[in-house]
């Protein structure tokens, strides 16, 4: 109830000053799913949580909660606080509780925000994958094709969602996760193609 009491309140200003539109919603199927996103602003997981109804989940540096204001608003929307500078298993376990309650989670898999020039895809750590094997949920990529910048449309592709199965009962070791990660990147490389001809084809035809 109060998630989406803030997401309606939220919305209109939301859109207007970081005005985003989202392709590929068909893909966010019912139940639970890791959101594998890359990550290019700090408001990267908002723009998702405002532009589809159903409540998401995502991991927030602990810095973004300084500010008690936009703290208690990401907090509403669905963030979790994790400590980036130490191992922050309490921060793992909510993420765990999360799937395991059959709800999505948002993970941006470079672990922070790529400031490169060009909307690329940073180095992937282990996260994502180590959370989806660990609950057996489906991922599903996110690519942001531009960076949000005020009052400028940003345009964002939802992927299909695939598993990685073959890891599930296994022993997960240094090994099993540096493979998973592979795919976890390979699956958003994949997509961040896709955005582009999709996107680059919309502009030459305007």
């Amino acid at each position: 109830m109060i998630f989406h009491l803030v997401q309606f309140l939220a919305y209109i200003p939301g859109k207007i000053i970081y005005p985003c539109k989202i392709y590929g919603k068909k893909n966010l199927k019912k139940g639970k799913a890791v959101l594998t996103m890359n990550h290019t602003s700090n408001i990267d997981a908002v723009n998702i949580v405002l532009g589809t109804f159903e409540k998401k989940y995502f991991l927030a540096k602990k810095e973004l909660f300084k500010n008690k204001l936009f703290g208690a608003f990401i907090k509403a929307m669905g963030a979790i606080k994790i400590d980036r500078a130490a191992a922050d298993v309490g921060a793992i376990k909510n993420a765990l509780k999360v799937l395991k309650n059959d709800k999505k989670l948002i993970i941006f898999p470079e672990g922070t925000r790529n400031k490169s020039d060009n909307v690329e895809l940073g180095e992937v750590k282990s996260g994502a994958a180590m959370l989806a094997i660990k609950a057996k949920a489906p991922i599903v990529p996110v690519w942001v094709y531009n960076r949000p910048h005020a009052f400028r449309m940003t345009k964002i592709l939802i992927g299909e969602p695939y598993e990685l199965s073959q890891f599930y009962g296994a022993k997960i070791t240094e090994e099993i996760l540096n493979q998973a990660s592979e795919i976890v990147s390979q699956k958003l490389n994949e997509l961040k193609q896709q955005a582009e001809e999709k996107f680059n084809k919309r502009k030459k035809t305007k």
